[in-house]
């Protein structure tokens, strides 16, 4: 089979005009970026705002191997399949960050036949998003140390800032670093550190923001630091939020593209579900729900996290309710939590798939948790045994869970027909959507709601920094938020070395950090990092491109 970017490389693209009149927006409502990416402007909420919604589908995992389970791809593909059978179908999914692109995945547009396209302009810069959330929290971090260097007129109390300057990259040398060297002209030295740009609060700030005015009082409340009297120092104490505003306004306008069977689809936003919120923006999901009949949207890594967070925080935060979910699970990842190593997970073995499908079980039950309809996607790869297929599909019966072999990799639309009319039965069910916890419960409290009914935790210790950290937030009346909690991807627990289902744990809680402009109280766990690294064999190291322009290695 062909490589994913040639793939794309040879798609039929229609000009952006005529997917965005497929979607239903008309041509004033479009910002064209060149012939296959616009931009959506404002009046088209306008618009539309008294349009009744359509319905919400959200595709999450089982716990993935590290090189993923093909969740993207099956988003992708399912919106291609409801076109197929007759439905009107947008697809909302986010921008992908250059850190993996460069680091494990190569690129994270879908991919054989279910992509959006234009891939290599999607996978790289697209149209400007991270690079002006980049600028914007730079920019406050720049502002907050000349405040300090001009005389530190709000008394800041430099061995508590707490924002932190990003980059769009994996680079573990910037986890730890120290800025103002160099004498008096160049700044106050203090201790500092990057992290990723999808980890940043002003990029759940953009996802979560209903409109420009919104996003600007939303940057204003990024609390910055603590002043020598242990005040709080916000982004508004710093007048840093207009400026930053003015960097992310065309920033906060939902990215219209295709797929390679031109299905419109809105990419826009892009947090990482283990160190941020996982889903794209709020503002791209509302509008597909006005254009189209089915939205499919996506939440990052496993159930755990993205679809824990989907839930909880996106779909609280925008009064969102979704009529299905599709838990996409693979043979590979199965065995994976049955204890074989990634190397072997492509080989038949029929005990370690059986060792390792509680963890679909446990998605399973914790989804049904929330009062949805639950559809089991099979995602399957070339190689996948019948064998091991079918034992499979005989454990979904026994589970009492709708589910359907996907093959929209190899064949796209069509090879999810299958599973698009399950999906469509499914949201003709009655759903009951419901959160899993009360925001105005104490912090701990709310954790642990996580931690024991998502998890499976048994208990949940804090360090005494997180303690301090939690009485802060409770200081400063900001203890109401729901909670967003950082662990590994890998395991349902903190550990990523413990499969398959682990109980009787105890998770680990080293941190807590308030998000008052993004609306919700980060949880750091276990070892998880903010900077993720580079592999020992990047993905960079096989992108190219030839004296054409025409670019290679994007998978």
């Amino acid at each position: 089979m062909k490589s994913d970017i040639a793939i794309a490389q040879e798609a039929k693209m229609l000009p952006i005009a005529e997917i965005a009149a497929r979607a239903g927006l008309l041509a004033e409502e479009v910002e064209p970026y060149g012939t296959y990416k616009a931009k959506v402007t404002d009046e088209a909420f306008r618009r539309l705002a008294a349009r009744p919604d359509g319905k919400l589908v959200l595709v999450t995992a089982v716990n993935p191997t590290p090189a993923g389970e093909g969740k993207t791809t099956t988003t992708v593909g399912l919106g291609q399949a409801m076109q197929k059978i007759g439905k009107k179908a947008i697809i909302a999914l986010r921008e992908p960050s250059l850190g993996p692109v460069f680091g494990i995945k190569g690129g994270a547009a879908g991919g054989g036949y279910a992509q959006v396209v234009p891939m290599e302009d999607i996978n790289l810069h697209f149209t400007g998003d991270m690079h002006a959330i980049t600028s914007a929290n730079n920019l406050l971090c720049a502002m907050l140390d000349n405040h300090i260097q001009q005389g530190n007129a709000l008394h800041i109390d430099t061995r508590r800032i707490l924002i932190r300057r990003c980059m769009d990259m994996n680079d573990r040398a910037l986890r730890g670093v120290v800025v103002g060297l160099g004498g008096r002209l160049n700044g106050v030295p203090r201790e500092d550190s990057f992290q990723i740009t999808v980890a940043s609060e002003v990029m759940a700030i953009l996802c979560l923001a209903s409109d420009l005015q919104d996003l600007k009082r939303r940057l204003g409340n990024i609390l910055c630091a603590y002043t020598l009297e242990k005040t709080p120092v916000y982004a508004r104490d710093l007048h840093a939020e207009g400026a930053m505003t003015a960097l992310l306004r065309d920033a906060i306008r939902p990215n219209l593209v295709q797929t390679l069977e031109n299905t419109p689809a809105l990419v826009h936003g892009g947090p990482f579900a283990n160190i941020a919120h996982g889903c794209n923006s709020l503002r791209a999901t509302k509008l597909a729900l006005k254009l189209a009949d089915y939205v499919i949207t996506e939440a990052g890594f496993g159930s755990d996290l993205g679809a824990e967070k989907f839930l909880d925080i996106k779909c609280r935060a925008g009064g969102l309710s979704p009529a299905a979910i599709v838990l996409v699970a693979t043979l590979r990842a199965l065995k994976y939590n049955g204890g074989v190593g990634k190397a072997d997970v492509g080989k038949p073995n029929l005990p370690a798939l059986e060792k390792g499908v509680c963890n679909l079980e446990a998605h399973v039950e914790n989804l049904r948790g929330y009062g949805v309809p639950v559809v089991v996607a099979i995602n399957k790869f070339p190689g996948d045994e019948a064998e091991e297929l079918r034992f499979l599909e005989e454990r979904c019966r026994a589970l009492g869970a709708r589910f359907a072999l996907s093959e929209v990799f190899e064949r796209g639309g069509d090879g999810g027909c299958a599973l698009a009319e399950a999906v469509a039965a499914a949201c003709e069910e009655p759903s009951g959507f419901h959160v899993l916890y009360n925001e105005r419960l104490p912090i701990p409290e709310k954790i642990e709601a996580v931690a024991k009914g998502i998890y499976g935790a048994a208990d949940v210790s804090y360090t005494p920094a997180a303690q301090r950290a939690i009485r802060d937030i409770e200081a400063l009346g900001q203890a109401e938020l729901p909670v967003c909690i950082a662990k590994t991807q890998y395991s349902l627990s903190d550990d990523p070395a413990l499969l398959g289902r682990p109980r009787g744990f105890t998770l680990h809680v080293r941190d807590v950090r308030l998000s008052a402009g993004a609306g919700f109280i980060v949880v750091y766990t276990g070892d998880i990092m903010t900077m993720p690294g580079l592999p020992a064999s990047p993905a960079a190291e096989r992108i190219d491109v030839d004296e054409s322009g025409s670019i290679s290695g994007l998978f």
